[in-house]
């Protein structure tokens, strides 16, 4: 595990695995990185913007509880995105298939059951 944080950090270990491939795959696989952080982004500003200018839901806390949900929730993408960006970069260099994530069904059933929550308190 602490190797595989260590190479987020130092990107040449990760080009030193395996051959170089095609620049358009290593390319893709950066933007797909750089959506996962915009993604990240845009739930903790979500969370900030509940923390901020929701006033204090029926059920004692809520607000606070789906805001610290949300900006935790977009920390985990962000590191998340990471962790996929040196996995996908060393399969292929590896030439291997690139690595399963069930992190987006993961961020979507978190997003819709914190909706249903937020639902249910604001009603």
């Amino acid at each position: 595990m602490f190797g595989m944080i260590r190479m987020w950090f130092f990107p040449r270990e990760v080009r030193e695995v395996g051959t170089t491939p095609d620049y358009r795959f290593s390319l893709a696989n950066e933007r797909t990185f750089l959506a996962w952080i915009r993604t990240g982004l845009a739930i903790t500003g979500g969370g900030l913007a509940v923390a901020q200018f929701v006033p204090p839901l029926a059920i004692p806390h809520l607000r606070e509880i789906v805001a610290l949900g949300l900006i935790l929730l977009g920390a985990a993408c962000s590191l998340r995105a990471v962790d996929h960006w040196v996995r996908c970069e060393i399969a292929m260099r590896r030439g291997l298939p690139l690595p399963a994530s069930r992190f987006p069904a993961i961020l979507a059933l978190l997003v819709g059951i914190g909706s249903i929550v937020v639902f249910v308190g604001v009603l």
